[in-house]
């Protein structure tokens, strides 16, 4: 190895710990386990944070109180919307800022790492959330436990960004979309005017 290859690993060693301890605290997370409850003080100021911040400040934050709702809801979301434009906009970037951190396999095996860590108690959480709700769709079951997945991928994609000094992770929408899983929702997400919140 020479010393450029030892310069690059680090620089990736400070990105590739906060990944680590990251992944590390998914397994705590209580995944889904306030779907349909009054929102606290808490979560409806993460969910006002996500809206602004992803670019929709007019945005009513509705709360879905029943499963069928948000499996609806998730169902007919429109990919091709603003909402997942703006959220797909929002991750190009990140992607390209952690690329200036991480190699590319760096980043490859801390996100499959992060996929790994939040997959399987997600989904056990979902299989305890189901039961309650009485649901037997898996395929809606697999609707939640994947935008859990997605959400702890676009918070990880903050952390390696706020290793750069210049950028700011206080706020971000990723940030405040991954603090609604910490509070136990679902954040299903904005169909025109209305953020759907489970």
């Amino acid at each position: 190895m020479d010393e450029s290859e030892l310069d690059a690993l680090e620089r990736e060693l400070p990105a590739l710990a906060r990944m680590r301890r990251f992944a590390h605290a998914l397994e705590r997370i209580p995944w889904f386990a306030n779907l349909g409850e009054p929102l606290t003080p808490g979560a409806r100021a993460a969910a006002r944070k996500y809206t602004d911040g992803l670019g929709f400040p007019d945005a009513d934050v509705a709360v879905l109180v029943d499963w069928e709702d948000a499996a609806a809801a998730a169902e007919h979301n429109d990919w091709n919307s603003a909402a997942w434009e703006a959220e797909e906009l929002l991750r190009a970037d990140l992607t390209g800022r952690a690329l200036e951190t991480l190699s590319e396999d760096a980043l490859h095996i801390a996100m499959t790492l992060i996929a790994d860590r939040v997959a399987e108690p997600a989904r056990e959480q979902m299989e305890q959330a189901s039961f309650i709700w009485d649901v037997e769709d898996e395929a809606q079951q697999q609707l939640a436990v994947g935008a859990a997945v997605q959400a702890a991928h676009q918070a990880s994609l903050v952390l390696v960004a706020a290793i750069d000094p210049s950028f700011s992770a206080d706020d971000h929408p990723f940030r405040e979309k991954f603090r609604l899983f910490e509070f136990g929702r679902w954040p299903v997400g904005i169909v025109g005017s209305t953020f759907n919140l489970f």
